[in-house]
C-alpha cells in the first residue's frame, strides 16, 4: 500500500507514485483501463498518458535492477537474429541484440517473464542475459529487424536450386504427401545445407510433446541450432525418410537408410537412422562429406615415434593392425587412410564395413547386411577366395570374425581392422576373452593403437593460460608449463574451439611384449613394458598436445585416464 492508500501490486507503479512521478488519479485512471481493455498497468499508464515510455522504462529497470538501453542507438548484430525465430520473439516481446561467447543480450518490455528466459535458453542453447527496453521500442524493432533479416523463409529461398538429390525414388504413398510440400522440402534443404556449411558430422531431429529441436554436433558438441513448429514434425521426418528410401508408413520399428545430396559442387552422403520415441520418430543422420576427409597421415598430428611405428606396420606382407577406441573417435578414417597409402594398381584391397562411410576408388568395398547372412565372418571368408593382399574388416565383434582375421595375418595377408577396448593393452586380453588362443594373438598381431578426439583450440581467440605449479605437478608436466585456452570469439561460436585433433596410443608388437601375450600377462604388465619401450599413453599424448597449445588440459582430461 503507497502513501497515498492505493493498493497495487506492480513495483513499477509503487515507485512511479512515490517518486512524484504520476499521481493517483492517473494511476487510478490506469487501472480502470487496465481492467477493461486488458494488459499490463504499464501498458495503461503509458496509453492514457500518466507517464510516458522512456520514464517508465527507466524505472523498470530500477526495479529489476537491470540496464536500460535505447533501441534505436544499439547496433544490433543480425547473428543474434537468426537465433531466435521472428514468432518467439513476437510471442514474448524480446529482441536478441548481442551475443559475447555462451551469453545473448536480449532487449525485454517485461524482464520478470522468466518463462520467456527459459524458452530462450532452450530455444538457443546460450545463457541468457536481459536489458530492458520500452514496449513500443522492442515492437518497432522486432518489426524492423525480422522483415529484414534471414528469417527462415528468406534462408530457404531459392535452396532448392543449390541441393539435389541423388537418386530420389518416386513415392505416390499417401502418407508421403506432408512431406513433399514446398515449405517442408525447403526446411529440410535448409537443415541440411546449413550443417555441411558449419561442418557438422551429425544433425539430430527430436520430437517432443509441445516442441521439436534440431541440433548439430560440431566438433564432437551438440549444439541446438532450430526449432521448427511442432505442426510439422511429422511432415519434417516423412520427408527425411521419402529422401533415405525408407518405409514412411513404418513407424513402430527403427530404420536405416541412405541419402545422396549435391550442395553446390559438393557431393554429400547421409547416414539415416530412425527411432521410434513416445513424441514420434527421431531421426539422426551422420554427415559424410568425401571433400572434408583427409586421408594423409602425415597430416594427423601424430608425434613422430608414434607414425613411423605406423608406417612401418603397414608396410609388413602379413600381419594385423588393429584401431581401438569408442565410436566417433575417427577409427574408420585412420584405417582408410592406412589404406589410401597402400592403394595402388598392383594391391587387392578388401574391405567388410557396417556401414561403408566413404566409397573409394581402386578399393573393393562389400556392405555388411546381416538380415540376410552377410556378416564379418561370411565377407571375410569370402574375401580370402578372391586373391586379396589386404583385408579391412571393419569391426572384431566375435570369436568367429577374430579367428578368421587372425588366420588370414598368419597366411600372407595385412589385416586391419577395428576393436572397442579403452586403450591398446587391453585390446590384447579383449581378443583373448573371445576365445582367440594366445598364440594367435601373438604371432598374429604387429600393432594396436587407441585414439581419441579432442577439440582444438581456436585460433583466432587462443590466449594462454596459467595454471598452478601443483596442478602441472598432478598433471606430470614440467613446472613452468604455458597452457592455452579460447576465449570465445565469432569464428568459433563462442566456444573456444574450432575442428578436433587425435590423440594416439600406438604399441607395436615387440618380441617382449609377444613374451607377455603368450604368459597370459595381465593388461597392467603389458601396458608397463609398452611405455618403458617408449610407447605414449593415451593422456602422454594429450599432455604433449596441450604443451603445443593445440588443446586444452579440460579436454585432456575429460578423454583420457592416467594409467595405473
Amino acid at each position: 500500500m503507497n502513501a497515498s492508500g492505493t493498493k497495487v501490486k506492480d513495483k513499477v507503479a509503487n515507485l512511479l507514485l512515490s517518486s512524484g512521478v504520476i499521481d493517483e488519479a492517473g494511476l487510478a485512471n490506469a487501472l480502470e483501463i487496465q481492467k477493461k481493455d486488458g494488459g499490463t498497468l504499464g501498458q495503461a499508464l503509458v496509453r492514457t498518458g500518466a507517464v510516458d515510455e522512456i520514464t517508465y522504462t527507466k524505472h523498470l529497470g530500477q526495479v529489476f535492477n537491470l540496464p536500460v538501453v535505447d533501441l534505436g542507438e544499439v547496433e544490433v548484430e543480425m547473428e543474434c537474429i537468426d537465433r531466435i525465430p521472428d514468432d518467439v520473439a513476437r510471442k514474448f516481446q524480446v529482441l536478441p541484440i548481442s551475443r559475447s561467447g555462451r551469453v545473448l543480450t536480449i532487449a525485454m518490455a517485461n524482464p520478470s517473464n522468466i518463462f520467456a528466459i527459459d524458452d530462450i535458453k532452450f530455444i538457443t542453447g546460450l545463457e541468457v542475459r536481459s536489458v530492458v527496453a520500452g514496449e513500443m521500442a522492442v515492437k518497432q524493432a522486432i518489426d524492423k529487424y525480422y522483415a529484414s533479416s534471414d528469417s527462415l523463409a528468406s534462408i530457404m529461398e531459392g535452396l532448392e536450386d543449390d541441393i539435389e538429390l541423388v537418386e530420389e525414388t518416386d513415392d505416390d504413398d499417401l502418407m508421403g504427401q506432408e512431406g513433399q510440400n514446398a515449405p517442408v522440402v525447403k526446411l529440410v534443404n535448409t537443415l541440411l545445407s546449413e550443417a555441411v556449411k558449419q561442418g557438422a558430422s551429425d544433425i539430430h531431429i527430436e520430437p517432443y510433446e509441445r516442441n521439436m529441436r534440431v541440433r548439430y554436433r560440431i566438433d564432437g558438441v551438440l549444439e541446438q541450432v532450430m526449432e521448427p513448429p511442432v505442426k510439422l514434425k511429422n511432415a519434417i521426418i516423412s520427408r527425411l525418410k521419402i529422401m533415405a528410401e525408407l518405409d514412411i508408413a513404418e513407424r513402430r520399428i527403427p530404420q536405416d537408410g541412405r541419402i545422396k545430396l549435391k550442395i553446390g559442387s559438393k557431393k554429400i552422403d547421409l547416414r539415416v537412422s530412425t527411432l521410434p520415441c513416445i513424441y514420434g520418430e527421431k531421426v539422426v543422420m551422420r554427415i559424410l562429406d568425401k571433400g572434408n576427409l583427409n586421408l594423409d597421415l602425415s597430416d594427423f598430428g601424430m608425434e613422430d615415434r608414434a607414425k613411423e611405428d605406423i608406417y612401418k606396420a603397414i608396410a609388413a606382407p602379413f600381419g594385423m593392425v588393429l584401431v581401438t577406441g569408442p565410436t566417433g573417435s575417427g577409427k574408420t578414417t585412420t584405417l582408410y587412410s592406412c589404406l589410401s597409402k597402400l592403394n595402388n594398381d598392383g594391391t587387392n584391397i578388401m574391405t567388410a564395413e557396417d556401414p561403408v562411410e566413404y566409397n573409394i576408388d581402386g578399393i573393393n568395398q562389400v556392405q555388411v547386411r546381416e538380415s540376410v547372412g552377410l556378416t564379418f565372418a561370411t565377407a571375410l571368408k569370402a574375401f580370402l577366395r578372391q586373391d586379396p593382399n589386404i583385408v579391412m574388416v571393419g569391426e572384431i565383434r566375435d570369436l568367429e570374425t577374430g579367428g578368421i582375421a587372425t588366420k588370414a595375418a598368419l597366411t600372407g595377408h595385412l589385416v586391419l581392422s577395428t576393436l572397442h577396448t579403452n586403450d591398446a593393452p587391453s585390446t590384447i586380453n579383449r581378443m583373448m576373452d573371445m576365445g582367440i588362443e594366445p598364440f594367435l594373438v601373438a604371432s598374429s598381431t604387429v600393432l594396436i593403437m587407441a585414439q581419441r578426439l579432442v577439440r582444438r583450440i581456436c585460433k583466432d581467440c587462443k590466449e594462454e593460460v596459467k595454471i598452478s605449479e601443483d596442478a602441472l605437478r598432478d598433471l606430470g608436466m614440467p613446472p613452468g608449463s604455458s597452457t592455452f585456452k579460447g576465449k570465445g570469439c565469432d569464428k568459433c561460436n563462442g566456444t573456444g574451439y574450432s575442428g578436433r585433433q587425435g590423440l594416439y596410443e600406438v604399441m607395436p608388437i615387440s618380441p617382449g611384449i609377444r613374451e607377455l601375450i603368450l604368459d597370459r600377462a595381465s593388461t597392467t604388465e603389458i601396458r608397463h613394458q609398452a611405455v618403458d619401450e617408449g610407447m605414449l599413453t593415451l593422456r602422454d599424448d594429450g599432455l604433449i598436445k596441450v604443451a603445443k597449445g593445440i588443446t586444452t588440459v579440460e579436454e585432456v582430461l575429460r578423454e583420457t585416464a592416467v594409467a595405473d
